[in-house]
Order: structure tokens, then C-alpha cells, then sequence
């Protein structure tokens, strides 16, 4: 079975997070000649391979079988992978099974490295995915088994194949401000306490501040407004709380005590209640590591990019990784079509993945 065959044949599974429809099993067997272990964590299924070809350096890919719901309206069935074109069509074909089918068979095909090589796969990357990669790096740790770098083949090309590689990612704040007045008639504002006039004043301060100017790895980390409401939606009635949601996409130079501090300085007068939430916490690889340079060449050499390195976009299972120390990067196709109707990737950019994760392996 070469690349193609490889890709359709994951296609084909219905892992819908968290189910990995079989592909764990299907799996275990291709690569045969590495060793596997079963990370379960209740519905989520985790699959951890590996083979150790010498005593050097132990280098991991990493990934998610699982994809998001199809959704209706596509042209052909999402789960019955479709050639056309030079395109494949298939719910998964960008994010990721093109990078997961792109690092199995570099892997199976590998007959030298001077270290360990591991592969990492979760079923629930799309979901809450909290029983997902950690889960497997918290059993490497016990077993003194983590990898020294580790390359998350998401989606991360823009507008061509090997156009960025992503040396980082933002952390992401998650926010919420609810803000306490007093409900009365319309007509009689002096009896009330609005809100909605309390908050109005603030709203430049909040909607598009910048808590820092960013650097060569992050753009600045700002406050995004997502939702306020306020009200029954009547004209006669003015409401007695207000709730304003927000995000931020942190870098290293912004702390989720830093928006904290900030907020309760601003609204230090009302009565106001803030929750914050760190959901992932931002990370950067150094630009001139050895997973970094490998990659970039590598990549540089296959397609004849040069890839820029950026920390752009959400977040990503590579955040897991570098929280364990483990330097990490992330390559993978075109990603302009992630997550909508009639996802599709070119069967080349697929074939050329993984001839990038094959002069990687023979680099190290």
C-alpha cells in the first residue's frame, strides 16, 4: 500500500470525534513493525507507536484521526473519498488525515535513524480533547519516554503547499464581565442604575485593546468582544445586568493575571463580576532549534518555498507537547477548506508531505 491507497483508506473511516471507527485497529497493523500501546480514556481512543532504530534522539508525529461533522449539502458522500480533478474530496482530508497518512507511511518506510521514532494519535482533537494527547504525554512521562521534538502535522499551509510552518501558537483567555445595576422604567432613568450606561464609557478600553505590541513571533495579544447582552428586549424596561464575553489571543508577554488586573482597575467602582479561563497557553519554538532548521529545509527542498515561520491561528495538540518541554512544530497541507462542505486536498500536496517528513527522518 503506497500513499494514496493509504489516504483513501483513512478517508473511509466515519471517526467522527470522539470514535475512531476502527482506524486505530486498521493501524496497529500497517505498522507493523512498531511497537503500539493503547491509551483509552473512556469514549476517546489513543494510539501510541513506536520503534527505536538506534540511541540518538527520539523524534514524534503527532496527530488526530477524528474529524468534525460533515453537515449537509455536500456534492458526494463526505466518508467515500472522491478523486477529481487532482483533488480528493472526504470530510478529513485537510484536517488532518492528509498529515496523518502522510507521517505512517514515512514512517513505515524508514530504514535508518540514529534514535527513537514515536507516533502519537488521539480521537478527540476536535472535541473537548481532554482525554486525548495528554493523556498519552502523561504516560510517556511516567515511562521517561517523552520525545525530545515533535512535529503535529495540522493543516498549516496558506495559499501554497509549504508556505508556513508553525513554530508556536497563542494561547487563548477566554472571558466573561457581568456587571450588576438596578432594573426600572424607562421613563424614570434617575430611580435605576442602567448597566448599559455604566459599561458604554469602558467599551473603548476594552474593544480592541492591545495588553502588549507584540514581536517576531506573536502579533500583539488583544481583547476581542465575542457577546454582550443586556435587557428583555423591551423599550420600557431598563435591565438590571449586563454580560460581555471576550477572548484573547495571548503571547508569551501577556499572562492571564495581566487581563485580570486590568479589568478590575477598569471597572473598579461597579459592582461587576469577572471569570477568566485560560484554555491553552501560548509557546514558541526558537527559530534557530534543530527541529525548526531540519524542517524548513526539508521543506524548502521538496517544494522550492521558502516557509515562513509563524505562531498564527487557534490551537492546536502541539501546545500538549511543548508543556512537557518537547520542542514542537507543525506542517501539513492547505488549509482553506478545513472544517467546510466539500473539504478537499490535492492527492500531490499529500505525496509531497510526505517526502518533506522523509528527508526529515533522514536528516536527524
Amino acid at each position: 500500500m503506497q500513499t494514496k491507497e493509504l489516504f483513501l483508506k483513512l478517508l473511509s473511516y466515519n471517526s467522527i470525534t470522539p470514535n475512531d471507527a476502527g482506524a486505530f485497529e486498521f493501524i496497529q497493523k500497517y505498522m507493523d513493525k512498531f511497537i503500539y500501546k493503547r491509551v483509552d480514556v473512556n469514549e476517546t481512543k489513543n494510539l501510541l507507536l513506536y520503534k527505536k532504530f538506534g540511541d540518538g534522539e527520539h523524534l514524534c508525529f503527532a496527530g488526530h484521526i477524528d474529524v468534525v461533522p460533515p453537515g449537509a449539502g455536500w456534492d458526494s458522500d463526505p466518508f467515500e473519498p472522491v478523486l477529481k480533478d487532482g483533488y480528493i474530496y472526504a470530510r478529513g482530508t485537510q484536517d488532518m488525515k492528509s498529515g496523518v497518512c502522510a507521517f505512517l507511511q514515512a514512517c513505515k518506510d524508514a530504514q535508518k535513524f540514529n534514535g527513537t521514532l514515536s507516533i502519537v494519535l488521539t480521537s478527540d482533537e476536535e472535541g473537548d480533547g481532554l482525554n486525548g494527547t495528554i493523556e498519552v504525554l502523561k504516560q510517556m512521562k511516567n515511562e521517561n519516554f517523552l520525545p525530545d521534538f515533535a512535529i503535529v502535522a495540522e493543516p498549516t499551509s496558506e495559499r501554497i503547499f509549504g508556505d508556513a510552518i508553525k513554530i508556536g501558537r497563542r494561547g487563548s483567555i477566554n472571558g466573561i464581565i457581568e456587571l450588576f445595576g438596578k432594573q426600572g422604567h424607562a421613563a424614570y432613568p434617575e430611580k435605576s442604575i442602567n448597566p448599559i450606561n455604566l459599561i458604554a464609557p469602558l467599551l473603548d478600553k476594552l474593544a480592541g485593546h492591545n495588553f502588549d505590541s507584540g514581536d517576531e513571533n506573536f502579533a500583539p495579544s488583544q481583547l476581542v468582544i465575542t457577546d454582550i447582552r443586556s435587557g428583555m428586549e423591551v423599550t420600557n424596561v431598563t435591565p438590571s445586568t449586563l454580560k460581555l464575553m471576550f477572548n484573547v489571543r495571548n503571547s508569551t508577554k501577556t499572562s492571564k493575571e495581566d487581563i485580570e488586573k486590568y479589568i478590575k482597575k477598569l471597572f473598579e467602582n461597579l459592582d461587576f463580576k469577572l471569570t477568566l479561563f485560560q484554555g491553552a497557553k501560548p509557546f514558541v519554538t526558537q527559530r534557530d532549534s534543530k527541529i525548526v532548521n531540519v524542517l524548513k529545509n526539508s521543506t524548502k527542498e521538496v517544494t522550492g518555498n521558502e516557509p515562513k515561520l509563524t505562531t498564527s491561528g487557534g490551537t492546536s495538540d502541539a501546545r500538549l507537547f511543548a508543556q512537557y518541554g518537547v520542542k514542537s512544530v507543525e506542517l501539513g497541507v492547505i488549509n482553506d477548506r478545513i472544517h467546510a462542505l466539500n473539504e478537499r486536498c490535492k492527492l500531490q500536496e499529500v505525496e509531497d508531505l510526505k517526502k518533506i517528513f522523509d528527508k526529515v527522518i533522514e536528516k536527524f
